[in-house]
């Protein structure tokens, strides 16, 4: 993997106490990135950007004169080129993820199905193929977030009594779990140490302090990956995935947000250990 120290020491450093308020835009880091990186190393980056544009794709889906945001890989030429070869031609553009292709032809036919979420399924087929990322601790990011989406979905859902089957999306080993143990922590903690951690967040009533405490705990994941290879492609990578959290928390108050993570930050480091109730025996 190659070395990026140049581009890391350049870059300023950004904590997750300031505040939301990058001292670098994503613009300018993604510019940065686009003149150093290998062409093997933006292809892995693509999987990153990748999101922007699944959500892209359904917003013109739902309305071909909707605003898109500019942080996908692909041009608003490109999206009409992928909806037009899928629905006209019927068939997949090679230059395109295949999903995305199969979701658009699909669209109409499943858009006004009940329980069918336009966002929702396009994000489940975009968690598939981003975990077949080469990279491993991309592949292990893209795991981890659609993981613990389902968690704290189930958990939430048994918190209010509803019938978790309907929240939850996909097939793998911890949907497993979640569906079929009636335990309190879907006996997900001896696995999943990080889940005591989902326990505590879903009880927070405030959905704003609830969002930070899941993004600190993704910030303090990325930190730990990347601790002892601060210049290597996976660190270019955790510091896009910084600056995103950072771009949502500009939106919120700047004084608020640094004394809220702070806490955080303190309470996330001081209860790591899993409570004695969870422990196999």
């Amino acid at each position: 993997m190659s070395n990026y120290y140049c581009l890391m020491a350049g870059v300023p450093d950004i904590a997750i106490d300031d505040g939301g308020k990058s001292p670098i835009s994503f613009a300018e880091f993604r510019e940065q990135c686009e003149e150093t990186l290998t062409v093997k190393d933006k292809k892995l980056l693509f999987f990153f950007y990748l999101k922007q544009d699944c959500l892209n794709l359904v917003r013109l889906l739902k309305n071909p004169d909707a605003e898109i945001s500019d942080w996908g890989n692909y041009s608003m030429d490109q999206y009409v080129d992928l909806i037009t070869s899928a629905r006209t031609m019927n068939f997949n553009v090679h230059r395109y993820p295949s999903f995305m292709s199969v979701y658009a032809r699909e669209f109409d036919f499943n858009k006004d199905k009940e329980g069918w979420f336009a966002e929702d399924q396009m994000l489940l087929e975009y968690y598939r193929y981003a975990t077949k990322c080469p990279d491993k601790m991309i592949s292990k990011w893209y795991k981890m977030n659609f993981d613990i989406t389902n968690i704290l979905t189930a958990l939430l859902a048994r918190r209010y009594g509803w019938n978790v089957s309907k929240y939850i999306l996909g097939n793998n080993e911890v949907t497993e779990m979640i569906l079929t143990n009636n335990t309190k922590d879907f006996n997900l903690v001896n696995e999943y140490d990080y889940v005591v951690e989902l326990m505590k967040i879903v009880d927070v009533e405030d959905p704003v302090e609830k969002e930070k405490r899941i993004d600190a705990f993704k910030w303090n994941w990325l930190d730990e990956q990347t601790f002892f290879e601060p210049f290597d492609l996976d660190a270019v990578f955790a510091y896009l995935c910084k600056l995103e959290m950072l771009n949502r928390w500009e939106m919120l108050d700047p004084e608020k947000g640094k004394e809220t993570f702070r806490s955080i930050i303190e309470n996330l480091r001081s209860e790591a250990q899993v409570p004695a109730e969870f422990v196999r025996k």
